[in-house]
């Protein structure tokens, strides 16, 4: 693909793009989304390459040559795009800052400094007095970005410095700053100070970071580096330049973060600080490519594209170098990183690319979907059967299908899934072309499975085969837990839960009678993943007994029944066998009624009474007993004579609602009031 280049003006320029695929290919070039127009200044040779005979700052009549170029290979299969090559020109403009003159006492630090903007990043030399200067003196640090420090200046470093910016497009000097010294070495107290810190510095990784701290102070201070959050810079990489400047080479995305440069008064705590954040950039990189398909017409297909980077890519897709967006079967979710076809026809079938794009860079992936049609595919597998081996093993078998058809097919997918789960958690095997009998294991006991198979073509795969129900060795379900609710006179709600894993039921059998009919009706089949059922069309009034089994291959669970009354509203609840009526009615009351209450809550009255006066008489009279004389005597568990169903104020105790009938069946008796508020159709 075409690389990043600085051309240089009236200078040819290439830009390499070698593809492999089916000929005849065709290859094509585009300037900044433009097709580029051939001619005897710009060429594309033989091999694809883009040949520019004299590179142009400016042409006649149009812009410059500079731009983003990519290239197109485009074959009966579909087109395929290049990453963009970002194409500069080569220059190098004037200084935009120059080094100052200055004074320094002597055994001080001198800094000097020169910024220039080039394409590409200019070379910085330094001369003094038009000399190149010495780099043997380890007094000098030159850092890249255009810095001179001198350490311990002395006499011999008076004079004019300036900086020689040089790059493939030109030489620049710099204008000339004169360093002079005054006195002899300060023997005053100076407090540390930091002449220059540490700026933010961005840059992508495998680079080089330099982080510049120079210090100054009478003593000389000690400078050292660490980083605010408190992590180790570590050693490998890191070197210091002169007398504290950090230098950081092949930096990684864990290099990034707030460095702190301490300048240290020598046998004290007093110290200078100065902070900058280096940024580590990264590209972005695949973690998952788009995987090449061929689907049947009318099937649909999903692309994966995962990318990671700093910062986070963005992703796009393209169909045959464009630009594709969301439309009627076309889908992007996840941040664009799935891309779902949906209905697919001849018309999707194309080279589609997954662009990933960040401030550090692009890279590209791409993918083929082959549409194929129904006649150009195997044919179903046929006959497919399952024997059950043990708890953890089944085996399937299918028909051998005719000689044609076999010379067409690569292998079989076995998918597998437990009964109830959903297709995400299918399990698939990949089995030989000529095998037609196959050994499934490691599966859980007990446990209903659904599987189907499929054969596979170079073209694509066959629709499914039927799908067949086994069940492993292990034992019937366990029975279900079931409670009723009436619906209405005619009708009650059935609900259970379902097993708490996938697989553990095939499915569900509900049947019910009307008592005392000896017959049940039924029973209902229902699929594992349904827990309610509505029973209509009985008897209003009615006493229905209802029974509910789980079942699989290995048969069926112990029942749950239960008793549920129909009977009208108003009806008392233990009328539930006899099915007494009742004739009252909501807002009525019985006149008789409210007679015999009077009287029952006046004869409770009189009794408090008399029962309040015979106790005040006989504390009259045994006033000098003993706390023992009143005491009540104890039975034989330790109370006070008072029976332990007394203490709960009258209420009786309750009674089990299930009780295991002679076929081990649980049998609860219900009652229900259809107009009691809550109930619903469910």
């Amino acid at each position: 693909e075409p690389r990043d280049v600085i051309a240089v003006r009236d200078r040819p320029l290439m830009l390499d793009c070698n593809v492999q695929g089916q000929e005849p290919i065709q290859i094509t070039w585009r300037k900044n989304g433009v097709p580029l127009t051939i001619g005897r200044r710009v060429q594309v040779l033989a091999n694809g390459t883009l040949w520019i005979h004299s590179f142009q700052k400016r042409k006649e009549g149009g812009d410059a040559d500079t731009g983003e170029y990519d290239c197109a290979a485009q074959n009966r299969f579909g087109m395929l795009l290049s990453r963009k090559a970002k194409v500069l020109l080569a220059s190098l403009p004037k200084f935009h800052t120059h080094p100052t003159s200055m004074v320094v006492d002597e055994g001080g630090v001198a800094r000097f400094q020169c910024q220039i903007s080039g394409i590409p990043e200019a070379n910085i030399t330094w001369e003094k007095d038009r000399v190149p200067l010495s780099t043997g003196d380890n007094r000098y640090t030159l850092l890249p970005m255009g810095v001179l420090q001198v350490t311990a200046v002395r006499q011999a470093d008076v004079g004019g410095f300036r900086c020689v910016a040089t790059n493939i497009a030109n030489t620049r000097y710099s204008h000339e700053a004169v360093l002079n010294i005054t006195g002899g070495a300060s023997r005053t107290y100076k407090e540390p100070v930091i002449l220059s810190g540490p700026q933010n510095l961005t840059i992508t990784v495998h680079q080089t970071a330099i982080l510049e701290c120079i210090a100054t102070g009478n003593p000389k201070p000690i400078v050292s580096w660490s980083r605010l959050d408190g992590r180790s810079i570590g050693v490998e990489g890191i070197q210091v330049l002169g007398t504290g400047n950090l230098m950081i080479s092949d930096v990684s995305l864990q290099h990034s973060g707030v460095y702190v440069c301490a300048a240290n008064r020598p046998g004290t705590r007093m110290r200078r600080t100065a902070l900058g954040r280096l940024v580590v950039q990264a590209p972005p990189e695949f973690l998952q490519w788009p995987q090449s398909v061929s689907k049947p017409a009318g099937g649909s297909a999903v692309f994966t594209c995962v990318a990671q980077g700093v910062p986070e890519p963005h992703l796009i897709w393209l169909k045959n170098g464009k630009v594709l967006m969301p439309g009627h079967n076309v889908k992007l979710t996840n941040n664009n990183s799935t891309l779902a076809l949906t209905r697919i026809s001849s018309e999707d079938e194309a080279i589609y690319q997954c662009i990933a794009e960040n401030s550090a860079g692009s890279n590209q992936a791409s993918a083929r979907l082959a549409v194929a049609q129904a006649k150009d595919l195997p044919a179903a597998p046929q006959g497919l059967t399952a024997s059950v081996l043990s708890t953890s093993a089944l085996q399937m078998a299918w028909s051998q299908p005719p000689a044609e058809v076999t010379d067409a097919i690569i292998g079989y997918v076995l998918h597998i899934r437990k009964i109830g789960e959903p297709d995400s958690l299918e399990l698939q095997e990949a089995i030989s072309k000529g095998a037609f009998r196959h050994d499934v294991n490691n599966l859980e006991p007990a446990t209903t499975y659904s599987l189907y198979l499929k054969a596979y073509s170079p073209l694509g795969a066959s629709q499914q085969s039927g799908t067949v129900v086994a069940t492993t060795l292990g034992g019937v379900p366990t029975p279900p837990t079931f409670f009723t609710k009436v619906v209405n006179s005619s009708a009650l709600q059935v609900l259970w839960e379902l097993p708490s894993k996938a697989g553990k039921a095939e499915g569900f059998r509900l049947s019910y009678r009307r008592v005392p009919n000896a017959d049940f009706r039924g029973p209902v089949q229902l699929p594992c993943h349904v827990n309610a059922h509505v029973l209509s069309d009985l008897e209003p009034g009615a006493v229905y007994e209802v029974k509910l089994v789980a079942y699989n291959g290995n048969g069926e669970s112990d029942c749950s029944k239960r008793l549920v009354s129909l009977a009208e509203e108003g009806t008392s609840a233990q009328n539930t066998g006899e099915n007494a009526p009742c004739q009252c009615r909501d807002g009525e009351a019985s006149l008789g009624s409210i007679v015999i209450g009077i009287h029952i809550g006046t004869a409770c009255i009189i009794f408090c009474v008399i029962f309040l006066v015979f106790g005040y008489r006989r504390s009259l009279f045994c006033g000098q007993g003993t706390q023992d004389s009143w005491s009540v005597p104890s039975d034989n568990a330790g109370h006070n004579g008072v029976h332990k169903e007394a203490t709960n104020g009258g209420r009786m105790q309750p009674v089990p609602q299930e009780a295991l009938c002679p076929a081990q069946c649980q049998v609860v008796i219900e009652q229900h009031s259809s107009g009691l508020p809550g109930t619903s159709t469910g």
